[in-house]
């Protein structure tokens, strides 16, 4: 790969994903809240919403393959992958401007036009995200270049995701407070996340060069391919369980952040500091990851990454909920282990592309990184099944204010947003441990058979 192409390369597509992730966040980690607290939907209500998000999330994470078949199947002079990724970016900022309005419906008749709306938006972000990460693997086949390009990418997610975070209390409140109100406040800054994410998205559209590595370009994909890409490729399959346990409990956990410092913590605009705090840390460990990773293996990373995690939640479930000390310290760690985990789970995913060419006799880079998604999606409907259900379950839903909630409904929302997550992330550790087999040596073994047979440069 040209060393032009590939810094032209690490920093566009990387900057590309900055809207991104603010636009998937604000969806992902603010609808709950939005609907609970700022339209105040009652229990009834939620319960509905709470089905229609499951169900949702996992048919748009089942139809992600489908997607990915789409992208590779894609015959454009403008290549398969920037298509589908304007396409898919214009729609799903649209559609999230639509989940953030107020229609002045209530019941039946909001929850109907609520479930087309997101079913919509979910499908079109899933043409962008699909074809977007796609694109990874096709602009380099060296590890450490690949590491770079996708560690530069997670800092520019992670740089969306807690600008977002930091920014959306702070912000909605004084929109709000200019306005008279909040409803039309979410729905202006919607409007404003959109067009982040369309400029953002630009410069991935307009500056990405890619080099064309690949020399034997696979014919189109059909469903018997599709599956066959999957189910045939044992190291996506693993990569794909231990990645969907530890976004399940990634998801679940931020998910609550929020719910967190208003009922438990007591002041909700502690949130943002927090956010900042920890939003820099795992900036942070991302930007040193690539020293770690010249001097310890990915095994040997993982591994310390899930015991900083375990000690961050530890730490964290035993800290008094009302100081910022014990939880601070310990959100770190577990931001830390969690910047360096899905970093690693990236790369994983991407060496899966070539493994699955080698052993199957085709390539088919999207609906391999259709699971990346699939994986997202399944994560974030299970933890906003978790969240949904325990805001009911703990009578925050009904609550007022921090007062209006009891201890024993503070400790279920602790071991919901605590200890499941933990589970979860431990498992996914073990079962890579288990089974995940593609390490240096062997991906260096499959690069040259590639080459002897002529498929890549």
């Amino acid at each position: 790969m040209g060393k032009n192409y590939f810094k032209r390369n690490l920093f566009t597509f990387g900057l590309g994903t900055v809207g991104r992730d603010m636009l998937y966040s604000l969806v992902s980690i603010q609808l709950i809240f939005y609907l609970t607290d700022i339209l105040q939907l009652d229990d009834s209500a939620m319960w509905w919403i709470t089905a229609i998000l499951l169900v949702f999330r996992i048919y748009d994470a089942v139809d992600d393959p489908i997607m990915g078949a789409l992208v590779d199947n894609t015959k454009s002079k403008w290549g398969k992958f920037k298509p589908n990724i304007l396409i898919g970016a214009l729609l799903s900022g649209i559609f999230t401007i639509l989940l953030f309005t107020d229609f002045k419906l209530t019941g039946a008749a909001y929850i109907v036009i609520f479930a087309i709306v997101y079913l919509l938006w979910g499908i079109t972000f899933t043409i962008n995200d699909i074809a977007y990460w796609s694109m990874l693997p096709t602009l380099s086949m060296d590890q450490k270049e690949r590491e770079k390009i996708g560690a530069f990418a997670r800092i520019c997610a992670d740089v969306g995701l807690f600008t977002l975070v930091v920014l959306v209390v702070p912000i909605t409140n004084m929109i709000g407070d200019a306005v008279g109100s909040m409803k039309t406040s979410y729905f202006l800054f919607s409007i404003a996340i959109a067009l982040i994410m369309w400029g953002t998205q630009s410069i991935t559209l307009f500056g990405v060069k890619e080099p064309h590595l690949v020399v034997k370009e696979s014919s189109t994909t059909s469903i018997r391919d599709m599956a066959r890409a999957i189910f045939k490729n044992d190291q996506l399959l693993y990569t794909a369980v231990s990645m969907a346990l530890f976004m399940i409990g990634y998801s679940t956990t931020t998910s609550f952040g929020l719910y967190f410092f208003k009922y438990a913590y007591g002041d909700e605009n502690m949130y943002s500091v927090f956010a900042a705090i920890l939003g820099a840390s795992q900036i942070a460990a991302l930007i040193i990851f690539p020293l770690f990773s010249k001097k310890f293996s990915r095994k040997q990373l993982y591994t310390g990454a899930t015991i900083l995690v375990v000690a961050g939640y530890l730490l964290f479930f035993f800290s008094p909920m009302n100081t910022m000390a014990g939880i601070g310290v310990a959100g770190i760690l577990i931001f830390i282990g969690e910047a360096f985990i899905q970093l690693l789970m990236l790369v994983f995913l991407t060496d899966t592309i070539e493994y699955g060419q080698w052993k199957l006799k085709k390539r088919n880079d999207s609906v391999t990184f259709a699971v990346q998604p699939f994986i997202n999606k399944m994560g974030a409907a299970v933890g906003s099944g978790i969240v949904s259900a325990t805001v009911i379950i703990s009578g925050i839903n009904r609550a007022e204010t921090a007062a209006d909630v009891t201890a024993q409904g503070l400790l279920i929302m602790k071991l919901s947003m605590l200890v499941l997550p933990l589970l979860f992330i431990v498992a996914g550790y073990i079962i890579y441990r288990l089974k995940y087999k593609i390490d240096k040596q062997m991906y260096e073994k499959i690069l040259g058979d590639l080459r002897e047979r002529g498929e890549i440069r």
